[in-house]
């Protein structure tokens, strides 16, 4: 059965100007560089020798025209939504059952976190599945990422954004016969609304109770506080005062690369050796959508929009939860069971940081799937 058409909904190709990427060369080229640091190691950002590595190789060995290429491999679309243009991925599965899924990033991501996982789940039997495990794929870009719309107007937090999500879903024809979604980072508050919508439950306020899990809340304990004591930096200069942040991001692709290169290593999961879980071609494909489309200043006033809401959102619409090793942060079920009335899957996985689905492709679709097949 073929899906409703909208003609709100346009298709869209990428085709960056090549002034564009001679532009970036000539940046590149005239970089003046700060003086080295006084440590041994990343404690003060990231050091001199590991952002000269980085730029020398994306000047002369880093193709861009080859990601350009892998995301017009890709059915991609634009749709203007209370005023504001979003791109998105919009990848249907040969299974006409398949079960749509909205997969959300955050930052300092893109849609590009997901380039690995795509096939696995549109296509489940060539990689290990059945057709039951088959989604039709729903990627968009937050609202002043890459390549979506800059908004003129404040306002722009993860619950206006939850529902111009539900309204892409209705635009696309998924709004009847039900969807689901996924995100992590920004785009796991996305979700989170998401779900609190569909509930239609009320706004509640933190639940302060005893726990029994000791281990469990002291480690999410001692992951909040050295996410304060020295990794916090990039969260309050976004929160607050992100338009000055957003001349040296704007004017320097060093300054993007090293604000966005520092969160690549501090938060995913590795032994030291960066390169091991995050290629840095891939690496600089991100980097490069920031770059191209001058969004290192919207897509920071994200946090701006969002500073103040420390609320919690209650949902009674089933839930998976997977928590991936590595990652930053870290919640115990108790703590989730508060507001999460129906957790049907939870998972601790050894394996994996903040961005999971780039990181660890196999574990990120084995928990799709475990979770999917409970809500079958």
């Amino acid at each position: 059965m073929a899906l409703p058409t909208s003609s709100s909904i346009h298709p869209f190709k990428l085709s960056i100007a090549q002034s564009t990427l001679d532009d970036l060369q000539a940046r590149l080229r005239l970089s003046r560089w700060p003086d080295k640091e006084t440590v041994t190691d990343w404690s003060q950002g990231v050091p001199l020798a590991a952002i000269q590595e980085l730029c020398e190789y994306w000047q002369t060995g880093y193709d861009w025209r080859r990601c350009e290429a892998l995301l017009n491999s890709y059915p991609q679309f634009t749709t203007t939504i209370d005023g504001v243009e979003f791109y998105f991925l919009h990848i249907r599965s040969k299974h006409k059952n398949a079960l749509p899924i909205l997969l959300t990033h955050g930052w300092p991501g893109s849609i590009l976190e997901f380039r690995h996982v795509i096939d696995k789940l549109v296509d489940p039997e060539s990689h290990g599945g059945c057709p039951e495990d088959a989604f039709h794929l729903v990627v968009p870009a937050l609202p002043g990422y890459a390549f979506s719309g800059k908004p003129a107007e404040i306002g722009w937090d993860y619950h206006r954004t939850a529902r111009a999500w539900a309204e892409l879903m209705q635009r696309l024809g998924y709004a009847d016969s039900g969807w689901v979604a996924q995100g992590g980072d920004w785009g796991a508050h996305v979700t989170t609304i998401l779900g609190h919508q569909a509930s239609k439950g009320l706004k509640s306020k933190e639940i302060q109770i005893p726990i029994h899990d000791t281990k469990g809340e002291e480690r999410a304990m001692y992951l909040d506080g050295r996410r304060d004591a020295g990794h916090r930096g990039y969260s309050l200069q976004q929160s607050t005062r992100p338009q000055t942040l957003g001349y040296g991001l704007s004017d320097s692709p060093v300054a993007q690369a090293a604000w966005v290169y520092e969160k690549y290593r501090d938060w995913s999961h590795h032994d030291g050796n960066l390169e091991a879980v995050l290629r840095k071609d891939e690496m600089l494909d991100t980097i490069m959508l920031y770059w191209i489309s001058n969004s290192g200043t919207s897509s920071a006033r994200y946090y701006w929009e969002n500073q103040f809401d420390c609320t919690a959102w209650p949902i009674d619409i089933p839930v998976g939860v997977s928590w991936f090793g590595g990652d930053n942060s870290y919640a115990p079920k108790e703590w989730c069971e508060r507001y999460y009335k129906n957790i049907i899957h939870w998972k601790e996985t050894a394996r994996g940081g903040h961005f999971a689905a780039w990181e660890e492709p196999d574990v990120f679709v084995a928990e799709i799937r475990e979770w999917r097949s409970k809500i079958r």
